[in-house]
């Protein structure tokens, strides 16, 4: 893993918490049967000019310097980024110009921004964060003199990617920073019923160094249409397929702008039309309330005489009851070519689905490093351990002459590393139990110490240490006797002390005479990214077939062509896979981003996974932990359940001892996991998260299963009563239940809060975190 948390955001950061204390929609009026609906028209966004707050210069060209956007002195590129009427996500917004001297972003004290009077249904800002992400509670003031509080953040800019991103930005002295900055777009939810007149930023922190400011850079509300209204947003073609036709997936968001609630009876479909191809799987909506979103997936397959990779003009439409209530025109690609080696072509492969509903998968950190097994507890990764050793005011320095002694090199590890307890089939049986659904090992780390056979150097656990094939066992171990999970590798890009490219800037030596040491099993003078980089990932993609290929690090690489073959590679196979690849291979391209030992404090509608370990701070096996520094089983679930709602999902690591054997205490968390999972995962695998809100308050979060149910998660143990202050979705003839336990709840809708009786069995029948679910009706 990386050093310090990595919180690299790509895509749009959508802060998509709401306004609590909302009253709930009543029902929709009573149609008779086959009777036409009549759709109301979608007023456009209105943005909303933001010119006499700007108070940061955060875009420069050029022509024009002097900006300072996080304090430090850098800033974006104008002329890397647009200017004026800009459409990003769909929505349009007023982008600011980069004019000598001009301010063009607004830093978030707590300013009051005066609206045009009227019905909302959300206010949508092209956002960002420096110095890491910022967030906090944005204020919706009413006619009424009421207001509603929602959360807005922005990602930090500093992150390979974003709904609006540039290749580069520019340092203090004008000179360019060769690394992908990005601002994304994020929303707050607005009562419809009430009118809105004004809006309260957040208060964050000045733009100043090392300390984490949000900055808006523009903004556009969405009027509420009366009656019932659809809108569509963001129709694109992917190179995803669905599960159910094998069928190509088109990919819409669709908004409810009216004020009336769309359910089953509506009939409600999205379809395409588009000249080579045919839908045949359209995508069906059966519950969406004023306000809410949908993301959807239409199936479309190519007509016979249509090339896979043919881009063709076509419509998106969406309607019920004999009747359209709206539609997009967009430029799609039909079918999926072979991918090249460019960021354009990589741009359309995405997460696949099995991994989007996967959300829960176990990291393996195991290694060389895995003997020493040493860090200070809570405050530096054990897998660093041999970086760690090299600076003489690090513990690990000291530690490693008292229990070694001087001459004995980190390569000397390498024997002692036997895995002659390893049991791959108990691994993965394990993973099974504790709920996972993928798993994630440690193919090479910063070490540069493989645990495949690889044929570019002997220092491999073939060759050394094991003499055996660890991938190749995990993995066979993995398809036979657990092939429900998905497995994936880890591969670091750069090696700490590799002769041929040290990323720590020397070749291996003695940290305590500073005199040269041998990179066993290495033979010097390859060209470090063509001769022995690339060819060992292409090695594990051609010789393992993993679905997930986890990067680490970055730095130079020739991920265009690996990443091209390994798509490749996957889909034109005998039996096609969806594999996926995350943000740290050294290019701007990804499929979902990686926070590190933290989250995202609302929910980011791009693809992203968290990982972290079940130690206090350390992937790897840190013999120093005590037991009870361990994380537990409720702050596991609590954890899991966090991320989920907010779009993500979670990779727990687990670090295995040098004989692989994997710690009692390790094993009985992931089990007391699993438990957990077997009652609630429903409302866990397969969900989505609300696009009202992730969470209320620090004790309720909020899934959905599209179409069928809402989940409200209680991370604290509810009273005799539990009161949702928020809108969920549920009206009369709708069931509530707490997931283990048998009968039906009583539940009424008072002052605007849900209130649900839970009598004593049912508050003694869950665990760690209480999962009630609100069945809908058809």
């Amino acid at each position: 893993m990386s050093m310090y948390p990595r919180r690299l955001v790509l895509g749009a950061a959508a802060g998509a918490t709401a306004a609590a204390a909302l009253p709930l929609t009543t029902s929709a009026p009573a149609r008779a049967a086959g009777q036409q609906v009549t759709w109301a028209t979608v007023p456009d966004p209105v943005p909303v000019p933001l010119d006499a707050l700007y108070d940061n210069d955060g875009i420069d060209t050029p022509s024009a310097r002097g900006g300072d956007f996080d304090g430090s002195g850098y800033t974006f590129p104008g002329d890397e980024l647009p200017a004026g009427r800009v459409e990003v996500d769909g929505i349009p917004f007023a982008f600011p110009a980069s004019t000598e001297a001009a301010r063009n972003n607004v830093v978030a004290l707590g300013q009051r921004i005066d609206l045009p009077r009227g019905r909302y249904l959300s206010a949508a800002f092209l956002s960002a964060g420096s110095y890491g992400d910022a967030s906090g509670q944005a204020t919706v003031h009413y006619a009424d003199g009421s207001t509603s509080t929602a959360g807005l953040g922005g990602a930090d800019w500093y992150a390979a990617g974003g709904s609006l991103s540039a290749p580069y930005r520019y340092r203090p002295d004008g000179t360019k920073d060769e690394h992908t900055v990005g601002i994304g777009t994020s929303q707050v939810w607005i009562d419809p019923r009430r009118e809105a007149v004004a809006l309260t930023l957040p208060v964050t922190n000045p733009a100043e160094a090392n300390k984490a400011s949000l900055h808006v850079f523009a903004l556009s509300l969405q009027p509420a249409a009366q009656g019932r209204a659809l809108a569509l947003r963001d129709a694109h073609s992917t190179g995803s397929l669905l599960e159910a036709t094998g069928a190509q997936s088109v990919e819409a968001t669709v908004v409810n702008a009216g004020t009336v609630p769309i359910l089953s009876g509506d009939d409600v479909s999205v379809r395409v039309d588009v000249p080579g191809a045919r839908t045949v799987e359209p995508a069906r909506i059966r519950r969406l309330d004023p306000g809410e979103q949908a993301r959807v997936r239409v199936g479309i397959r190519n007509r016979s005489g249509t090339a896979p990779g043919t881009r063709q003009d076509g419509t998106v439409t969406v309607g019920g009851r004999g009747a359209q209530a709206a539609s997009a025109r967009s430029r799609l690609t039909l079918g999926v070519a072979d991918y090249r080696p460019t960021g354009a072509s990589l741009a359309g492969h995405q997460a696949p689905y099995w991994f989007q509903g996967a959300k829960f998968g176990i990291f393996i950190h195991w290694g060389v490093y895995s003997v020493p097994a040493w860090a200070p507890v809570g405050k530096q990764y054990a897998e660093w351990y041999w970086d760690q050793m090299q600076d003489p005011a690090n513990p690990t320095h000291a530690y490693h002459r008292a229990t070694y002694g001087e001459d004995f090199a980190y390569d000397d590890f390498i024997p002692r590393f036997t895995a002659e307890r390893f049991d791959p089939r108990a691994w993965v049986e394990l993973f099974r139990e504790a709920g996972a659904q993928y798993h994630v090992l440690t193919s090479k780390h910063h070490e540069g110490f493989a645990l495949w056979d690889t044929k570019v150097s002997d220092r491999n656990a073939v060759r050394l240490g094991p003499r055996r094939d660890l991938v190749k066992e995990l993995f066979e171990a993995s398809r036979r006797y657990a092939p429900e999970l998905h497995r994936g590798l880890y591969f670091s890009m750069p090696e700490w002390f590799n002769p041929d490219n040290p990323w720590m800037g020397h070749a291996p030596r003695n940290p305590y005479t500073l005199e040269p040491v041998p990179y066993t099993g290495y033979t010097a003078g390859k060209d470090y990214v063509h001769d022995y980089q690339a060819p060992q990932m292409l090695e594990l993609i051609h010789g393992y077939d993993p679905e997930i290929i986890w990067c680490d690090i970055g730095g130079a690489n020739d991920s265009l062509h690996v990443l091209a073959e390994y798509f490749n590679h996957a889909k034109n196979r005998g039996r096609p896979i969806d594999v996926t690849v995350n943000n740290r291979s050294g290019i701007a391209f990804h499929d979902f981003t990686t926070p590190e030992y933290t989250t995202y404090a609302n929910t980011v509608v791009a693809k992203w996974e968290s990982s972290r370990g079940l130690d206090p701070f350390s992937y790897g096996y840190n013999q120093a932990t005590p037991d009870a520094a361990y994380m537990t089983a409720e702050e596991v679930v609590h954890s899991l359940v966090d991320i989920v709602s907010k779009n993500g999902n979670f990779l727990l690591d687990i670090g295995p001892r040098a004989d692989g054997t994997i710690a009692e205490i390790l094993q009985t968390r992931l089990r007391e996991t699993g438990a957990w999972l077997k009652v609630n995962g429903e409302a866990i695998y397969g969900t989505t998260y609300w696009s009202r809100m992730a969470q209320l308050g620090e004790d309720l979060r909020f899934t959905v299963r599209p179409d069928e149910a809402f989940y409200i998660h209680s991370l604290a143990e509810p009273g005799a009563k539990l009161i949702v202050e928020a809108p969920v979705p549920v009206r009369s003839g709708d069931k509530v239940t707490l997931l283990g336990y048998d009968r039906p709840l009583n539940w009424t809708v008072s002052g605007g809060s849900l209130v649900v009786d839970v009598p004593a069995a049912a508050r003694k029948a869950g665990r760690h975190v209480w999962v009630f679910k609100v069945s809908w009706r058809a």
